[in-house]
């Protein structure tokens, strides 16, 4: 029988507070259980095991990210929507560092293509749509704004910026900037 207030939502939400507290790798099961005070079989009912728990975070945190950059995206083109997107999803990582790290787990294609992933890549198209950019540039820039994003942010979180004097923030908006610069005068091979 169910535990009384347990649902896979509940589950799930806490599975995600969880992972930014002690990182997204050591969320499973038996640790969300101890966290309800119950038994992981009580769980059972609900989740299917670790990986089904790890995919449903990775799933919210997808959705909440989404939902996080389209509300920074409305209204901005450019250059600033540019700023806007990489500002939500480094804000996003610092706040939930669990969950970033879940947004990025590798899932099966039919469960990704019916996630709010699709949503960020729209996004970053839309964004895209600014620079005048044609395929195949259009894709590549998608890529690139994801890993310089995502490298620089990790790289932050790392602590791999701490040991200079420059301030990780400067850096950052000169990464940003750089990056408009390089959309904006793009021409074609």
């Amino acid at each position: 029988m169910a535990r009384a207030g347990l649902t896979t939502e509940r589950l799930t939400r806490a599975g995600a507070e969880l992972a930014d507290e002690v990182g997204f790798e050591q969320v499973t099961v038996s640790a969300l259980a101890r966290r309800f005070d119950v038994k992981v079989a009580s769980l059972y009912s609900h989740l299917k095991g670790s990986q089904d728990l790890r995919t449903r975070i990775a799933l919210f945190a997808l959705e909440e990210l989404a939902d996080r950059v389209a509300d920074a995206l409305a209204g901005r083109a450019g250059k600033d929507a540019l700023m806007a997107f990489a500002q939500a999803y480094r804000d996003y990582a610092r706040e939930h560092p669990g969950r970033y790290d879940a947004a990025r787990l590798r899932l099966d294609p039919g469960t990704a293509a019916a996630s709010a992933g699709v949503r960020h890549a729209q996004m970053s198209r839309a964004i895209l749509r600014g620079y005048d950019l044609a395929e195949p540039d259009q894709t590549h820039a998608v890529r690139l704004l994801g890993s310089v994003f995502h490298g620089y942010i990790s790289l932050e979180m790392s602590g791999g910026f701490s040991h200079t004097a420059v301030p990780a923030e400067e850096s950052w908006s000169w990464v940003v900037d750089s990056l408009d610069t390089l959309l904006r005068n793009r021409t074609a091979p």
